[in-house]
């Protein structure tokens, strides 16, 4: 995944822009950067991997260094970035937060149509925002450029980019698969996928761009300089998993949907035939637990923390790529509380299950701790599908995800044909794959939350909702 930070004012914003990325830091940890303007020094910039260090620990240093009234950075998942283009249409910093998954067609028609090089990486790939850039240094002004990239690109695409004089340029993705939202302090103008980045700052709300709107920034105001589209499909990931509690999207605060998306776990459960008896509802942390609070009070089972997540070392979310690592890093960061474990029945809520490696490292240890049952819920359904629309899982292949490979292992390449009925537990399909997943990981009960549970917790037009990777439709 990643994000980005951005701010235009009539004061220094370089402290507004390193706090305002740094608090993008749950959203990736391979790469991050910033680019600053003055009007007498000019473009200032810096990248660095955060791969073993905080944003913050690897930035610190450059503070000295930066000064302008505009700026703009990014936590990126993916490439080194932002870039500093020089082009036609001047010379200006972008940063870029999507997935191009025709990378490589674009690359060789950019070829064939008489350009000559990128850069390449150390992989041999081009920069995806070297990509971005190149297209939309194709038309004749930014505008239309960005919407010329959206449009060749095959995934999606968000955007900020800082022109010579300081002007900031913010593009939501064609489907609004992302946020992008604008605050004010009185100043100057700050854009931000994380409304909580900004407030911390001191900026308040303003306004949240539409699906494929592009905005253009300055410390005086914004202006609309392509409209919004009609259609959107903003991703219901944001809510469930890797979006901040603090945040609200569309309206729609993290934390209250996740304690609503418990709640209707619950009450859906009990009306369907009845809730584990358990001494103790926990949620896997972090993100598992408002969904594990809303399960408790709608259940009235008591909650627990029988695990605590070391967070001095361990303080975001995303994993390193190694799964040997990963797994270790699973293990260590997860601090047990025997006295909440041994001879206790448990029901632990977690935000996802995708490929279910870490969670059976986590289950087995529980009964070595003396748990006597384990129930696990996650708080949405099965995932059947790889998302294309944004990097969020370093899945290689949908055989990863241990839905589709408990099909597989049920019933060949005849149950990919049938993944709507085994995503849904009501079906005879259905109770074949939780059985089987409980055998094979420990569990001594499993439950997913629905589609129709999940959607009703977010509260917005269900039509507008990416819902693609349990789906697979559009």
């Amino acid at each position: 995944m990643g994000g980005f930070f951005g701010a235009a004012s009539h004061h220094d914003v370089v402290l507004d822009v390193f706090f305002g990325v740094d608090y993008h830091s749950h959203l990736g940890t391979r790469r991050a950067g910033m680019i600053f303007h003055d009007e007498k020094v000019g473009f200032q910039r810096e990248i660095h991997s955060i791969e073993n260090t905080p944003f913050r620990t690897r930035f610190e240093d450059d503070l000295p260094g930066f000064k302008g009234m505009s700026g703009i950075g990014c936590i990126s998942d993916t490439d080194p970035q932002p870039l500093l283009v020089r082009s036609h249409l001047g010379t200006f910093g972008i940063t870029t937060v999507g997935a191009i998954n025709n990378a490589e067609q674009l690359v060789e028609r950019y070829f064939s149509s008489g350009s000559r090089q990128f850069m390449a990486m150390s992989s041999g790939a081009v920069n995806t925002t070297e990509l971005v850039a190149a297209l939309i240094n194709q038309k004749d002004n930014f505008v239309e450029g960005i919407k010329h990239a959206q449009k060749e690109i095959e995934g999606s695409l968000t955007l900020l980019i800082m022109t010579s004089d300081g002007t900031i340029i913010a593009a939501r993705d064609s489907m609004g698969r992302l946020p992008v939202l604008i605050g004010t302090d009185g100043e100057g103008f700050c854009i931000s996928f994380e409304s909580f980045a900004y407030h911390k700052l001191g900026y308040h709300d303003e306004y949240e761009l539409g699906p494929g709107e592009i905005v253009r920034v300055d410390a005086d105001g914004y202006e609309t300089i392509s409209p919004a589209g009609t259609q959107m499909k903003i991703c219901a990931f944001l809510w469930v998993y890797y979006g901040y509690p603090n945040s609200n999207y569309e309206g729609v605060n993290v934390e209250v949907m996740r304690y609503r998306n418990g709640a209707i776990m619950a009450r859906d459960e009990a009306a369907a035939g009845g809730v584990p008896d358990v001494d103790y509802v926990a949620g896997v942390p972090d993100s598992g637990v408002p969904h594990a609070i809303g399960y408790s009070t709608e259940s009235k089972a008591p909650f627990g923390r029988p695990f605590i997540k070391y967070t001095p070392t361990w303080p975001r979310s995303f994993m390193p790529a190694n799964q040997d690592v990963r797994n270790r890093v699973a293990k260590m960061k997860l601090i047990p509380v025997p006295e909440l474990i041994n001879g206790k029945r448990l029901l632990f809520v977690d935000d996802s299950i995708v490929r279910g490696t870490q969670l059976q490292g986590t289950v087995n240890y529980l009964h070595e701790c003396g748990a006597t049952e384990v129930h696990m819920r996650s708080a949405c359904p099965p995932i059947m599908f790889g998302c294309k629309y944004l990097s969020f899982s370093r899945s290689r292949s949908e055989m990863e995800l241990i839905a589709r490979r408990v099909v597989q292992e049920l019933e060949g390449d005849e149950g990919q044909k049938h993944l709507d009925e085994y995503a849904d537990s009501s079906t005879e399909r259905g109770q074949c794959m939780l059985k089987s997943i409980c055998e094979k990981m420990g569990f001594d009960s499993l439950g997913y939350q629905s589609l129709d549970g999940m959607l009703e917790a977010i509260g917005i037009d269900r039509e507008k909702v990416c819902t693609y990777c349990w789906s697979g439709r559009e």
